[in-house]
């Protein structure tokens, strides 16, 4: 087609600081050192055009530019959609197509290539960019992020976190490459699914955020009297600043609009925009209307029709929807282009200006009229997806579209057939979220569509489509989403349904209901699905039954059932060669033996499970082996080993897009637990604040052994956030982590009364409705609080009441016969492993306190249990143990020992646990003089964050907005920081601060 004419170029005013900012990103990139910069900004507020003048910087140093753009499509999804744009840049430039070729793992996101894993095109897309980066110095732009699919937010995590950023080994050639994704920061609400990238994204080292706030009035004055070629009043000029409240899009638009108005009557400006602006989008579309009416007629068709399309239109598609003759297009494309409504790129696509444009003109069509266009469009996909899409093109964007608008036509049969092809683009893609979506889409149309215009797949129904989304629900996280779609397909299976479908329905619903811990009821359709299909003829729907089966009646303690089916359904599962089910009922078979998962035997079986699985493709089985193999090293003592099997089955999960699943949030809470308990504290913290926004509600737990650490170094607000975990939906885990917290932050406190309260009101919670009543947290949860009954029981012992010291005694009896029973037989009916003995020699060591006082044997004996690998509760027994050879006249020993607990706690921050062994050298004179006198005090790694910007003159409420928490909750560190340092004001201890070394001098 003609080229058409370049755009007038509105002046860039403002933003000199912003763009210096970016463009000294471009230049560390240009040397070696690759960086990403999020830049925020509310709609209108110049982000693109920022964008834009540094991407021009770029090429003006010899940079190569690479922009894709994410699309608002409502609630369908379009996986990897600005990523699939980029790379249909680079196949259509012969400069950098020879790169693109290296990288045949890519060529999936262009409809082309055979599948793999996630993880292999997300490391062939990393590989690409170095590449990319060698030929030239990359700059890398992705647009309107609040528009991401899921998929491409995983992708971009991965980019920035593991890929592109990460500094090369050494002989490897630097990563010289920047990287610019902008979003709207007022379109992110509280669940908004970008907000936890983000928060993820800004701790990162090679990340930095640029918020582009609301232009000064001056600056934008500027702008409206440098747009307007002719005279302009100066009240004109100050209403419009006034009205545009520091958004450029605002003041050109309100401008644009006033001197149309003018040109059109032949008139000068005047004043007609008295009154108060209503609030975008209405109040801006009535000005961005006026605009659009000064177009022709045809024109303002070709605008209308182009909205529907969306934010962008490839012109071919735009000419056959208009259907207009050539030279006819082109002028009113020209004219739109000219206007500034429409800006071309050089792949024969328009873009709308701005969204907001779009917005106006798409709200303003006439029902029938959306309709129409919405027909027109889907059609014209629906034929290009028969004739392989339009050039560069990728199938699962075609079908997502095409679904669009066929929803939005009232086509209703054709919206559902695209629907479930792009579920299975996005299966294909391994996009679970996204598949979910089509599919919920798909669902709702279902009965809208009659039976003679639904699609004739084989066995395709509503129970068959409800049972999918149940499944892509679960592999997205979504437990109790997936446990309420097979309800649904439950309800749906009428009595005609067959018995094998009945079945299916049946014991996936028991699957689901123990993901979320309703056992009872899991046994209930397990045994129904049973029931419903014969053992003979051999099965797989009998055997997956059985499976299910067999892991729901251990749950309730029917271990003898459990045994029996499993090892009836292992050898069905044998002869039919279902080498899935093979490990799913050996790692339920593991559980139920003698050789179970902390024995060798019963480690070597996991691991055969776990191949097996593997070799079946089937993900979800293979996680669960990782998990057994992992928690079995645990419970051995074997962190280590426990650790690698962490790594592997995360890295899995991360591989299938699994991370949100039921065993991937077992394993990362596992793995935070490891760190917790190796004394890696900071990591432990790290991990979780990177967890804790993008993780569903009903998975806090995962991120739950941050509290501990918060707890063990003070933090007032670990309790509070726990009792939130218990306010939040019910879950096991939840409850396990929050009575954990808050059993010890009341014997930290010294109320041994809520501490007993809790233990016993936590495993009230735990054991309703399950069989087993001794989980086996128990042990831990009963030391805790003999803490505080020994304490009590002592300072009762020194006053002399004998009968306060009878009556906690015979608490702490209670509580020890609690551990005993628990270490002895507990939630899988045998002794706990070095962790719960650890625990129930602390228990023992405390009852011994509380009845007789310090004794060293015992707290000997709790020492040398802890030290299996837990640096931390091993320096709470050492504290003791020092109290009692202090006690028994051995000083130096006590000395020693004190040494080393003031040791771990000063490297671990356990300011609390610092704080009571100086008590103890203080008042057992085992030192002339306190090390606390001649040291800094012990803060936190968020506390020295915000020591750092307290230094630098910071509010709490900019502190909260720099490390991303509440003012309340910055408020909270200050104090704690005051109360450390012992300062009066801020400004002292920013002075104290700097004397004892925990400051050093910022270069100015």
């Amino acid at each position: 087609m003609p080229q058409l004419p370049p755009s007038v170029e509105t002046p860039f005013i403002g933003r000199a600081a912003e763009l210096a900012r970016l463009t000294g990103v471009l230049d560390r990139a240009r040397g070696g050192d690759p960086r990403a910069v999020l830049v925020a900004g509310d709609a209108g507020v110049g982000k693109t055009r920022t964008l834009a003048e540094a991407a021009a910087h770029a090429t003006r140093t010899g940079m190569t530019v690479l922009t894709g753009h994410c699309v608002d499509l409502g609630d369908v999804g379009l996986p990897y959609l600005p990523f699939t744009e980029i790379l249909g840049t680079l196949a259509t430039d012969d400069r950098l197509a020879p790169a693109l070729a290296a990288h045949p793992a890519v060529d999936r996101l262009l409809g082309g290539g055979a599948d793999g894993s996630r993880l292999q095109l997300f490391e062939s897309i990393a590989a690409l960019l170095a590449d990319l980066s060698e030929r030239s110095p990359l700059l890398l732009v992705l647009e309107d992020l609040h528009w991401a699919d899921q998929s491409s937010r995983d992708l971009l995590r991965f980019l920035l976190s593991r890929g592109v950023l990460q500094l090369p080994t050494a002989g490897a050639p630097a990563h010289r490459l920047a990287v610019f994704a902008s979003y709207r920061a007022d379109d992110l609400h509280r669940r908004h699914p970008l907000r936890p990238l983000l928060a993820e994204l800004v701790r990162l080292p090679a990340v930095d955020r640029l918020e582009l706030r609301p232009m000064a009035d001056a600056e934008v004055t500027r702008l409206v009297r440098a747009l307007r070629t002719g005279p302009l009043p100066d009240t004109t000029v100050r209403r419009i600043v006034e009205r545009a409240e520091g958004n450029a899009f605002y003041a050109e638009e309100l401008l644009a609009a006033t001197t149309d108005t003018a040109t059109s009557t032949g008139e000068p400006p005047h004043e007609s925009m008295d009154g108060p602006t209503p609030a975008l989008p209405s109040g801006l579309a009535d000005v961005l209307l006026i605009r659009l009416e000064q177009l022709s007629d045809t024109a303002q068709q070709v605008l209308r029709t182009a909205a529907v399309a969306g934010r962008r239109v490839e012109h071919d598609l735009l000419r056959e929807a208009v259907r207009l003759p050539d030279d006819e297009l082109e002028s009113a494309l020209r004219e739109a282009v000219g206007r500034q409504l429409l800006v071309p790129d050089d792949r024969d696509t328009y873009s709308f200006r701005h969204a907001l444009t779009r917005e106006a003109v798409y709200a303003d069509l006439l029902p029938g009229e959306r309709v129409r266009l919405h027909r027109t469009f889907a059609g014209l996909l629906s034929a290009a997806g028969r004739h392989g899409g339009p050039p560069g093109s990728h199938p699962a964007k075609t079908a997502a579209e095409r679904a669009h608008h066929s929803r939005e036509s009232h086509n209703l049969p054709d919206a559902l057939s695209a629907s479930l092809e792009a579920a299975d683009h996005a299966q294909r893609l391994g996009a679970p979220a996204e598949e979910l979506s089509h599919l919920e889409a798909a669902l709702e149309l279902w009965p809208a569509v009659a039976p003679a215009d639904r699609p004739t797949t084989p066995g395709l129904d509503t129970v068959t489509l409800t049972l999918r989304a149940s499944a892509a629900a679960a592999h997205a996280g979504e437990s109790h989403r997936a446990v309420s779609l097979t309800r649904a397909a439950l309800a749906r299976a009428g009595t005609d349904t067959d018995s094998e479908l009945a079945a299916r329905v049946r014991y996936t619903l028991a699957g689901n209901l123990m993901r979320v811990d309703s056992l009872k009821a899991a046994f209930t359709y397990s045994s129904e699905a049973l029931a419903m299909i014969p053992a003979e003829p051999p099965s797989r729907t009998w055997v997956w039954a059985a499976a299910t089966h067999a892991m729901a009646a251990r749950y309730v303690g029917e271990d003898e059932d459990a045994g029996r089916v499993a090892r009836q359904a292992l050898a069905v599962a044998e002869r039919l060669e279902l080498a899935d089910a093979q490990a799913d009922l050996i790692v339920s078979l593991v559980g139920l033996d003698g050789h179970n998962r902390r024995t060798p035997e019963g480690r070597d079986r996991l691991r055969q499970a776990r191949e097996l699985a593997r070799s079946a493709g089937n993900v979800s089985v293979e996680m669960r082996a990782l998990f057994n193999l992992a928690i079995g090293a645990y419970e051995s003592g074997a962190l280590d080993d426990c650790l690698a099997w962490l790594s592997d089955g995360l890295d899995r999960a991360s591989r299938t897009g699994l991370l949100s699943s039921p065993y991937a949030l077992e394993l990362r809470y596992l793995q935070s637990l490891i760190l917790y308990t190796l004394g890696r504290w900071d990591e432990c913290a790290r991990a979780a604040a990177a967890d804790a926004e993008r993780l569903p509600a009903a998975a806090g737990f995962a991120t739950g052994p941050a509290l501990y650490v918060a707890l063990a170094r003070g933090e007032r607000s670990a309790a509070d956030r726990a009792q939130a975990l218990l306010d939040g939906p019910s879950e096991w885990m939840a409850t396990l982590v929050a009575g954990i917290v808050l059993t010890d932050a009341a014997a930290l406190r010294g109320d041994p009364e809520a501490a007993v309260e809790r233990v016993h009101g936590t495993l009230a919670a735990l054991a309703d409705g399950a069989v087993n009543e001794r989980p086996d947290v128990g042990v831990r949860l009963a030391a805790l609080a003999l803490a505080a009954v020994a304490d009590a029981a002592e300072e009762a012992r020194l006053t002399g009441d004998a009968a306060t010291v009878r009556r906690w005694a015979d608490t702490a009896t209670e509580l020890l016969e609690l551990a005993r029973t628990t270490a002895d037989r507990g939630e899988d009916g045998t002794e706990q492993g070095p962790e719960g003995l650890a625990w129930l020699a602390r228990a023992e060591a405390e009852w011994t306190r509380t009845a007789s006082g310090p004794d060293v044997a015992v707290w000997e004996k709790a020492v040398t249990a802890f030290a299996y690998g837990d640096p931390y509760e091993r320096a709470r027994c050492r504290r003791r143990l020092a109290q009692a050879l202090l006690a028994a006249g051995r000083r130096e020993e006590a000395a020693e020992q004190a040494r080393a607990v003031r040791e771990i706690a000063t490297r671990l921050g356990a300011a609390p646990l610092l704080d009571a062994v100086e008590t103890l050298v203080r008042r057992g004179r085992l030192a002339e003089t306190s090390p606390a006198a001649d040291g800094a005090a012990v803060l936190t790694a968020r506390e020295n964050d915000v020591l750092r910007l307290l230094a630098r003159g910071r509010t709490n409420r900019q502190i909260g907005e720099e490390l991303f928490i509440t003012g309340k909750t910055a408020s909270v560190h200050v104090s704690n920081i005051l109360a450390k340092l012992s300062a009066a004001s801020r400004t002292e201890a920013v002075v104290i601060a700097y004397r004892e070394g925990l400051l050093e001098p910022e270069p100015t």
